[in-house]
């Protein structure tokens, strides 16, 4: 299997601690060849989404913890490909989801056309704005408002009277904000988020549940891992996020966990939504991630499951299926192996 990896510059992998080092670590040791790019190196030209991609050579795994440089990797000289060539294109690009982002997931929508497999969808991460998409799911989802009107963010906090606010485009836990009905900076807090408001923002009840850690479920292909990732905040932080401070430690799945697993899986593998990271908070469903979740190296760690094994076998059995147009030649000039 011919996996192209498009992500920020390998250069910057915590290695340590990322979970699309660990899918490339499994890839390579079964025989796939790996190649990268930037969401930079993507290009239309006339009817044709290329990229310019770097075979990646894994160096040994006494190697393999270096936190700095490219001392993990050997790489290629670029070469130019039809994104169609590869078996899988797997995006792995952080937020922001900024324009750059939106204008990368249109390439690739385009490159679905012509015969490319993409994990995920690209339209799928479009449509699932990582924190607005558990509207689709209220039943799951705590007491939760999106707007950026500030007397409604007002009526919202009289109502639950602790609350966390926090930006639709945030990642890591930045820009969240946890504020009672007593707290004197409510208005700085909300015009800051809001730009004076210019922006939505949400606002979900706060739930005492994170002191036993914000989940962090994994879905592969529509079923969950085994095992999930409590982020459990430091002392003094309301946030779990690893990002900000919080532990990581590695539980089995709670039957509540899987019940909201199972009840969300399937939508979002009918979808193309490959790989999510379910954020779950005591009972209730807080985020679905979509773009680059984290937490296989944590799991892989401290428990029996490998969840990016789990995670290449998926894409394994994609590449296996027929191509969903016929634009892909059987042999590349630029010297993609078929």
């Amino acid at each position: 299997m011919n996996l192209l990896i498009v992500a920020d510059p390998l250069s910057t992998f915590k290695t340590y601690k990322d979970s699309t080092f660990a899918m490339m670590q499994v890839a390579a040791a079964r025989g796939h060849t790996l190649y990268a790019c930037e969401p930079r190196h993507l290009l239309l030209r006339d009817t044709r989404v290329l990229s310019h991609a770097r075979e990646v050579t894994l160096r040994p795994a006494a190697d393999a913890d270096a936190r700095t440089h490219e001392a993990w990797f050997d790489a290629a000289p670029p070469v130019q490909a039809p994104l169609a060539q590869f078996d899988i294109v797997l995006m792995r690009k952080d937020p922001p989801f900024d324009n750059e982002y939106l204008y990368s997931t249109h390439l690739l929508d385009l490159a679905t056309r012509q015969g490319a497999r993409v994990v995920n969808r690209p339209q799928a991460i479009r449509d699932f704005n990582e924190k607005l998409a558990v509207a689709k799911f209220p039943q799951l989802a705590p007491p939760t408002l999106v707007t950026r009107l500030e007397p409604v963010l007002r009526e919202f906090l009289a109502e639950h009277r602790d609350i966390i606010l926090k930006p639709l485009d945030g990642m890591g836990g930045s820009g969240v904000f946890r504020v009672r009905e007593d707290d004197p900076n409510i208005g700085v807090i909300i015009e800051t988020l809001t730009a004076h408001g210019e922006r939505m923002i949400m606002a979900q009840r706060y739930l005492p549940e994170i002191r036993d850690g914000d989940k962090r479920v994994l879905l592969i292909d529509g079923e969950p891992a085994p095992y999930c990732l409590a982020r459990i905040p430091k002392a003094g932080e309301t946030r779990g996020n690893l990002a900000a401070g919080g532990t990581g430690v590695a539980r089995a799945l709670s039957e509540r966990d899987r019940e909201i697993a199972h009840t969300v899986g399937p939508v979002l593998r009918g979808l193309g939504l490959t790989l999510v990271g379910l954020d779950v908070i005591g009972t209730h469903l807080t985020e679905i991630n979509v773009t680059s979740p984290t937490g296989m190296r944590e799991i892989a760690a401290q428990t029996p499951c490998d969840p990016a094994a789990l995670m290449i076998d998926a894409l394994e059995r994609i590449a296996a299926q027929p191509a969903a147009a016929g634009d892909a030649a059987a042999a590349d000039p630029a010297g993609v192996r078929a």
